[in-house]
């Protein structure tokens, strides 16, 4: 990093200082790192900038400590020699007792520096920190009755580190946070996050970044592919990009009506009492919403179905498809399983299924019933049981020998009914449309649409491949010519793999999506 001449003494000092210390052999009472904080934030910033990002945030797994086995040991990211053990007991004098989690740490790369762990249990999250080498406890007064008691009996207390540190974590929730803003702030670091973590490019388009549509060359079947970079929605689907590969967060769908009139189908469309549902709306008043009144910056591109599918299209059926779930809630039950399809290819490190049963764990807690609508329903369906909630779930897949990464990659099922009927989100509610009008026959009965991510609906081979026969203003004002139509967005939108992929039976039941290359095993 250049220091200008202007910099004052002390700056030039300090960072001189670090540059030794960095390259030095010998143990100091301190860390590099661990002075950042203290220099002046236009120095310090880039630095913390360039060794933690908002995916810091994640704990990483280290184990379980039970009373089955011997203590679990590892190196931490302060204390490089730590090991934790538990032990029950009844110092409450309750039915079940309690227990005491024992936490010895030593050899600190440091005198500075400590380790942030979170402990959970089905039942329970709670956390604590370390900063001098010794043995510590963390005590659970008392179990919250007999299924946690024999949870912790025979699975223990799992173990999080905070791999970033107190600094790390801190720099880390300041990334996040933005994501979420509706600010430029916000959609810079969405952008960021996407380069970084996915690889992704963005380019600017000339203006005017918006086309100028005759609505007579877009017809029932062509596909809307949106992606939004700021506000609520632009964070969510940063995150989703970013663990499923897709380069577009939400879908709608084209329809003409008898009449001749077209109309946009769309699973998680706010209603006047600002929930997600599906609707089918007027192209006029949904292209209306997203150039003036839509906050989140979409960007969107028309995917026209190939000539051959378009006549192969049965319209009539995918009307009908698309007025009998019409009004009915966006499809939580069913969101995060379209991304899980294996028992760990698709975590991005630290992410996996011990954090993932911890998170739900968390909102369990806080959101109940959002906690139902999101998982709950969905695993019961996997285990084949009804009304049990989060913790008796983990607690019965240990009874039957499983596991609860197995049961989350256990492939969803388009006929399953949930408590408010069937659960699709905006590409399965598109996918589903698409195979009640025929696209996916003769393999239609082994095709579950509910296990796929917005990536593989794009990389379909059911899209228009022949740049001649696209609409006359598709891509009119760019000198880069895509295979599709972006008609929405300052930057130009990339879906690589776009219409490569033949339909295949089981299609994405059991497919990888580990970042940067999100590798695709044949047929998977």
């Amino acid at each position: 990093m250049a220091v200008s001449s202007s910099s004052s003494p002390a700056i030039i000092f300090a960072v001189t200082v670090l540059m030794l210390l960095t390259v030095s052999s010998v143990k100091l009472p301190f860390h590099p790192r661990d002075l950042l904080p203290l220099l002046p934030r236009q120095l310090s910033w880039p630095l913390l900038n360039s060794l933690n990002s908002a995916v810091d945030l994640l704990p990483t797994y280290i184990g379980a400590a039970s009373i089955r086995n011997d203590a679990v040991e590892w190196k931490g990211a302060c204390f490089y020699e730590n090991k934790a053990w538990l032990e029950l007991n009844n110092k409450s004098g309750s039915e079940f007792g309690g227990g005491t989690l024992h936490i010895k740490v030593d050899k600190a790369h440091s005198w500075t520096c400590m380790d942030i762990y979170v402990f959970v249990t089905p039942y329970r999250v709670t956390w604590d920190w370390y900063f001098i080498s010794r043995e510590h406890t963390m005590e659970f007064s008392e179990w919250e009755g007999k299924a946690e008691y024999e949870y912790v009996k025979q699975k223990g207390v799992s173990i999080f580190l905070m791999e970033a540190g107190m600094v790390g974590t801190l720099r880390a929730l300041w990334d996040v946070f933005p994501l979420f803003t509706n600010t430029g702030w916000g959609e810079n670091s969405n952008i960021a996050f996407l380069e970084k973590h996915m690889g992704a490019n963005f380019y600017a388009r000339p203006q005017p970044w918006v086309t100028n549509i005759t609505t007579d060359e877009i017809h029932s079947g062509d596909l809307l592919a949106i992606s939004k970079i700021r506000g609520r929605w632009g964070g969510f689907e940063t995150l989703e990009k970013w663990v499923s590969g897709a380069y577009a967060g939400h879908t709608a769908v084209c329809l003409r009506d008898s009449d001749g009139k077209l109309w946009v189908g769309e699973s998680g469309n706010e209603n006047e009492k600002g929930e997600d549902v599906i609707a089918v709306l007027p192209w006029e008043e949904w292209w209306e919403f997203e150039q003036t009144k839509d906050d989140a910056n979409p960007h969107i591109a028309l995917l026209p179905l190939h000539p051959d599918y378009r006549a192969k299209f049965n319209v009539t059926a995918a009307w009908e498809y698309a007025r009998s779930m019409d009004g009915k809630p966006y499809g939580y039950h069913n969101l995060i399983f379209s991304w899980i399809d294996t028992i760990s290819g698709n975590y991005p490190p630290p992410l996996d299924a011990h954090l993932v049963a911890s998170v739900m764990t968390v909102w369990s807690k806080i959101q109940p019933d959002y906690a139902a609508n999101m998982w709950n329903e969905a695993l019961n369906k996997r285990l084949g049981t009804e009304g049990l909630d989060l913790p008796d779930v983990l607690v019965e897949v240990e009874k039957r020998g499983s596991s609860f990464d197995e049961l989350l990659a256990v492939p969803e099922q388009d006929d399953w009914i949930y408590s408010d009927g069937k659960s699709t989100s905006c590409i399965a509610f598109i996918l589903e449309m698409y195979k009640e009008g025929g696209l996916f026959d003769p393999i239609s009965t082994s095709i579950q649409v509910t296990e796929f991510t917005i990536k593989d609906a794009y990389m379909l081979k059911f899209f228009e491949n022949n740049a001649s026969r696209l609409p006359k203003w598709c891509n009119d004002n760019d000198d880069v010519k895509l295979p599709y139509c972006q008609i929405l967005g300052k930057y130009r939108m990339e879906l690589p793999g776009y219409n490569t992929m033949e339909p295949y039976p089981h299609m994405n039941e059991h497919c990888p999506s580990l970042p940067p290359k999100y590798h695709r095993p044949k047929n998977c």
